[in-house]
């Protein structure tokens, strides 16, 4: 099985870190793929729709060649693009859905996005200060000390691929104004929240939950970026909920 894995908000591939190879050690049977947004990564340089449905569009042209059916793990805002791409899809092409940490219209906007993280995010992502930014970036949305290393690495990414201020901004915009459709779009899905999220409250993953009864596993003290605080404890829930691990 072929797994497709998307980020969030500005973030690319390369901010998965070592995730990707711990899936692939715990699971050897399936093949997993890091795909960009458009703006970010490799498609740093193009222009990011501002809704959604656009990003979703354009995601689906990347990976056009992959064969179907295939399985989806997204984060934060790379889940409303998963999400959105499994109502739209033929039937059959998505196998499995896992969203960790992420949200919808199905919410209120001060769940969707804690008031507290408003003036936060609008400051990093209007600073100029590459280094500080990053690392004020993980201090947001990790719930771990964060090593030195960690900080740089995420600076050399930015630095080698930037994300621009106007992709930041239209990223954004498209989060803000997801609302999914009403239809339910598989019989069950993974939804994975940590309800130590700074930025998103968990129950913006209980929301979906209660309205399509899909299963829902909760973190208790993990940031918004759960695979890097706690990578293992992802790695079992999927152990548990896959038909076939």
């Amino acid at each position: 099985m072929d797994w497709i894995l998307l980020r969030g908000l500005t973030r690319e591939q390369a901010h998965w870190g070592d995730f990707p190879h711990q899936l692939g050690a715990a699971f050897p049977e399936h093949r997993f793929h890091t795909v960009d947004l458009p703006g970010t990564g490799v498609h740093f340089r193009e222009p990011s729709p501002d809704a959604i449905q656009g990003i979703r569009r354009q995601v689906c042209r990347s990976v056009s060649h992959m064969p179907r059916p295939f399985s989806i793990l997204a984060l934060s805002m790379g889940g409303m693009v998963a999400l959105d791409w499994a109502q739209h899809a033929d039937p059959g092409e998505i196998q499995h859905l896992v969203l960790v940490n992420t949200s919808s219209g199905f919410s209120p906007p001060w769940h969707r996005m804690r008031p507290a993280s408003w003036p936060k995010i609008l400051r990093l992502l209007a600073r100029r200060e590459l280094f500080e930014r990053e690392r004020d970036i993980l201090r947001l949305t990790s719930n771990r000390p964060v090593p030195l290393e960690l900080a740089k690495r995420w600076y050399s990414i930015q630095r080698q691929r930037p994300v621009s201020r106007g992709n930041a901004y239209r990223q954004l915009k498209a989060a803000a104004r997801y609302t999914p459709a009403g239809s339910r779009p598989l019989p069950d899905a993974l939804l994975l929240a940590s309800q130590g999220d700074r930025i998103v409250n968990w129950r913006c993953s209980a929301d979906i939950e209660s309205r399509w009864q899909w299963t829902l596993k909760l973190h208790p003290d993990a940031g918004h970026d759960l695979p890097l605080d706690d990578p293992g404890w992802i790695l079992k829930q999927l152990e548990s909920w896959l038909p076939d691990a």
